[in-house]
């Protein structure tokens, strides 16, 4: 399988298909070393015809075998050399030596292998591959590229592979494609496929040292530790792996570098020992070696190295991969220190500072107290990009540096919380495992316990991380370092679904500010006692505290809050590398996006999610965030797609007891059959989800569904207690948006003579809550089938107008054509001048929003800030928009805004 190459493969294909309808053509594939050019040579035999390839390699130590090259191409169709005419067939058995004659009409030879070529395709179509052509002998070379020029209507198709910058092979005449380096996704696909144990944050290492290389992509891992696999990580050097190559390039680059000089050699070596590609920090660090500029020469001659604007970077990534581990420890130690004080002359700031306690962490083979306070300091400062991942790494090397036990517990134990911030949880685990708990203060022991939980959440079960965090809890006491831990303690008590652990936990709350959102989520009876509402986390919270803020927002139906914090908490991952909050970031994020009807973009948020979660091996959350776009594609009435990904959190959380996933994913079921008109499994589905959540907080999200689902099937007894516990939770949030679905459930079960009262009100709540479209729409579609079956056929037509137009604009198909039927039922249509008929109401309510900025005059960068969006997705927006409002451009949209209100031209 080819990764990334998916333009070439496809000129390939037209090149074969073009040959079978008897066009010839040639082309030279030409790259670097390792860049894939062999691997699309082999993509071309096994697209071409059966038993219609021939092949021929270079090989550099035959170069001087006259038309050796030549011989091997053309064995495979010897016996036809007699069928050519005389002169040709002379000058081929002369060049094979079959003869005895002198080859002396290079023209005849190269006519006689156009001819030979020719004949071989037979009437059909033939592939010639010519790989390592720059080793090739130029006699051969000189006949293939003479018949190549020369080809027209054989139906044969010649590939030539190049290698760039190598002396001899040059081919002129001929088409060319510069095969070149895979962009990220692509080498990130490449080392998932081939390379096992490797952690994202190592994988992420080797994609940039790679460049794109795919030989080095494969070939760089290799030479990583067990540790750095797990994700340890040093930014300003290469590991130190084995010394042997693994692969013939290796091998030459190996002899190249042999060849040098050893003041050459000596700079080369202090080049690679140091990735900033700095040419005057080379210099000054290469005078400990006695070595000038001068020596930087026979390394550009052999183009070992490039050199431009005060720059310093190895034509290929193996070259630097072999130069530092073809050396000795101890002259690799000795180039990191003269690094090192190079760095030291020059201190200028913060990056020169951690480079250089980087390069004296590489050059000290003991312990040393100054290193390690320096490299605490790396720590301390790490920030931006990757910046929790060199902050882990930095801490474990001052733990390796520090005598003191009761500090390297302290260094490990910080190691492993930011290592579980940036997501290398396989990492996390083994840190764990290192560090003596009884060393450490309370803010470490802290952060301990909740590193140990994180693990325990997605190897284990919440319960047991709840005990976890619980057993810190009770040592800590009164610390200012309880509030993150009772906080995560919540969290996995909820995900447990067991409300006596939950009360476990809330006994343990301070009846403190600090702690008032961790309270009011864990106490059992706050459904009695009501939700207090404006609750936010403290300026400095942690993540923790922030995302507990957001989902207590969502359970009380103040989605507009939650989105806000959801929105500011991915940001900041982002901004801050912090990636093992945002699988969880994301996940609020959707939940958030679904309720307020940003179907489209919950979605997207859903999948980012998961694939963080899965990347990161990050268990827990990705049975959460299947739970989610299960949801999502039940909406749609997505079947095959709702049941494959609840099946999966299914299993997982029936494996580690992560009852509230569980309960996501039988909700997710239910609402797929409930739009499908399937009421009696959808109220398998539901009751099965509700049984899961002990909670009555945890479980008023999916009450709603459970109540259509039992009144649907004909089973009313089962929908009386939901519907009581669901008016007792609506009542307690105070919230509009839980009201209005309260009153609607309650008009389902009333007496005929209240039923309409429920409905204009929960019509009423939803109106003012300016929240939950697809709620609004499901309460407009079961008034208006009770408006006719009251036989009010005209008000039932208007509530079913409403319900279609939304379930169309949000893409919830079953239920639009429920909503249809209902509406033929009654004798209604759908109206020339609705919205979903006009231009603007083709567009989803995410694209309406996006448009209507637009028209002012924002930018998309401004419009992202206030819809909680990335510039890029305000962009996709637009540009799907554009076609279905028949324009091409932004300043075109308030012409179209003023004429909404007239009917498409359909």
């Amino acid at each position: 399988m080819l990764y990334g190459r998916a333009a070439e493969q496809d000129r390939i294909h037209q090149l074969l298909s073009r040959a079978r309808e008897g066009v010839s053509s040639a082309l030279v594939i030409h790259g670097e070393a390792g860049i894939g050019k062999t691997a699309l040579l082999g993509y071309a035999a096994d697209a071409a015809s059966p038993g219609r390839v021939l092949r021929t390699v270079g090989i550099e130590t035959e170069m001087e075998l006259a038309f050796g090259g030549l011989h091997a191409l053309l064995t495979p169709v010897a016996d036809r050399v007699d069928r050519l005419p005389e002169p040709q067939a002379a000058a081929l058995k002369a060049a094979f030596g079959l003869s005895g004659a002198v080859v002396r009409d290079r023209l005849a030879l190269g006519v006689a292998v156009l001819s030979s070529l020719s004949q071989a395709a037979d009437g059909g179509s033939l592939l010639c591959l010519i790989d390592d052509a720059q080793w090739l002998d130029q006699a051969s070379l000189d006949a293939l590229t003479f018949a190549a020029r020369r080809l027209r209507g054989e139906g044969v198709v010649m590939l030539f592979a190049l290698r760039d910058s190598v002396p001899g092979g040059q081919i002129t005449g001929l088409p060319r494609l510069r095969l070149q380096g895979l962009d990220s996704a692509s080498a990130d696909a490449l080392l998932t496929g081939h390379v096992a144990d490797l952690s994202p944050n190592a994988r992420d290492q080797i994609v940039e040292q790679a460049q794109g290389n795919p030989l080095a992509l494969l070939e760089l891992p290799a030479a990583l530790t067990v540790e750095q696999r797990a994700g340890r990580v040093n930014p300003v050097t290469l590991p130190a792996g084995p010394a042997s190559p693994t692969s013939r390039i290796q091998e030459t680059f190996q002899e190249q570098l042999r060849r040098l000089p050893d003041a050459t050699r000596s700079m080369l070596l202090v080049a690679a020992a140091d990735d900033s590609g700095d040419l005057d920090l080379v210099l000054r660090a290469s005078t400990r070696f006695g070595a000038t500029l001068e020596d930087l020469e026979p390394a550009e001659r052999a183009r070992l190295v490039l050199l431009a604007d005060n720059t310093l970077s190895f034509r290929h990534p193996l070259i630097r991969s072999v130069t530092y581990q073809d050396t000795p420890l101890a002259r690799r130690l000795a180039a990191h220190r003269a690094l090192a004080d190079a760095w030291g002359d020059t201190m200028a700031g913060e990056q020169q500072a951690d480079r250089r306690a980087w390069h004296l962490a590489a050059a000290t083979t003991g312990t040393d107290e100054d290193v390690a306070d320096a490299m605490v300091g790396v720590a301390q400062r790490a920030g931006g990009r990757q910046g929790t991942a060199s902050a882990s790494a930095a801490y474990e090397r001052a733990a390796q540096l520090t005598t003191v036990p009761a500090r390297r517990a302290k260094l490990l134990a910080s190691a492993a919380f930011t290592s579980a911030e940036a997501g290398q949880f396989h990492r996390t685990a083994a840190l764990t495992d290192r560090i003596n708990a009884l060393a450490l203060d309370p803010a470490m022991l802290a952060d301990f316990a909740r590193v140990r939980a994180i693990v325990e959440l997605d190897r284990g079960t919440p319960h047991q991380a709840t005990r976890i965090l619980l057993a810190c809890a009770d040592r800590l006491g009164s610390s200012a370092d309880l509030a993150p831990v009772l906080a995560e303690a919540v969290a996995t008590a909820q995900s447990s679904g067991d409300r006596s652990l939950m009360t476990e936990v809330a006994a343990r709350i301070p009846a403190s500010s600090e702690h008032s959102i961790a309270r009011a989520m864990a106490d059992p009876g706050g459904s009695d006692t009501g939700y207090p509402t404006g609750l936010t986390p403290a300026q400095d919270a942690g993540f923790a505290e922030r995302i507990l803020a957001g989902t207590y927002h969502r359970l009380i139906a103040d989605h507009h809050t939650a989105l806000q914090v959801a929105a500011a908490c991915v940001r900041d991952c982002r901004d801050h590398d912090v990636v093992g909050w945002l699988p969880t970031s994301l996940h609020l994020l959707a939940e958030a996006q679904m309720y307020l009807g940003l179907h489209e973009e919950a979605g997207s948020t859903a999948a980012e999610g998961l694939a963080l979660a899965e990347r990161f091996g990050r268990n827990h959350r990705a049975t959460y965030l299947r739970g989610t776009l299960a949801a999502h594609a039940a909406l749609r009435g997505e079947r095959d797609r709702c049941t494959g990904l609840s099946g999966v959190a299914l299993r997982h959380a029936d494996a580690h007891g992560i009852e509230q996933a569980g309960a996501h994913a039988h909700r997710a079921l239910g609402l797929l059959d409930l739009g499908l008109g399937q009421a009696e499994s959808a109220l398998e589905h539901l009751e099965a989800a509700r049984a899961r959540v002990e909670h009555p907080v945890l479980s008023a999200f999916l009450l709603p569904d459970l109540v259509e689902a039992a009144i649907r099937a004909g089973q009313p007894d089962r929908a009386s207690g939901p519907v009581l516990a669901l008016t007792a939770w609506a009542q307690a949030t105070g919230r509009p948006a839980a009201v209005a679905l309260a009153r609607r459930c309650q008009a389902m079960t009333a007496p005929d003579d209240a039923t309409e009262q429920h409905f204009t009100t929960a019509l009423r709540l939803h109106g003012r809550s300016s929240a939950q479209p697809f709620e609004r729409a499901r309460t407009e579609l079961l008034y208006g089938e009770w408006l006719r079956r009251e036989r009010r056929r005209t008000d039932a037509r208007h509530q079913l107008h409403g319900a279609l137009e939304t379930f169309e604009e949000l893409g919830a198909l079953p239920w639009a054509a429920r909503a249809r039927t209902e509406l033929q039922a009654c004798g209604g249509a759908a109206d020339l001048d609705s919205p979903t008929n006009t231009r603007f109401g083709r567009l989803s309510p995410q694209e309406r929003e996006v448009v209507r900025l637009a028209a002012t005059g924002a930018t998309n960068r401004e419009i992202a800030a206030q819809l909680f969006l990335s510039p890029r997705t305000v962009g996709h927006h637009l540009y799907r928009a554009f076609p279905k409002l028949g324009i091409s451009s932004r300043t075109e949209l308030p012409q179209v805004l003023l004429r909404d209100d007239a009917p498409a031209d359909l």
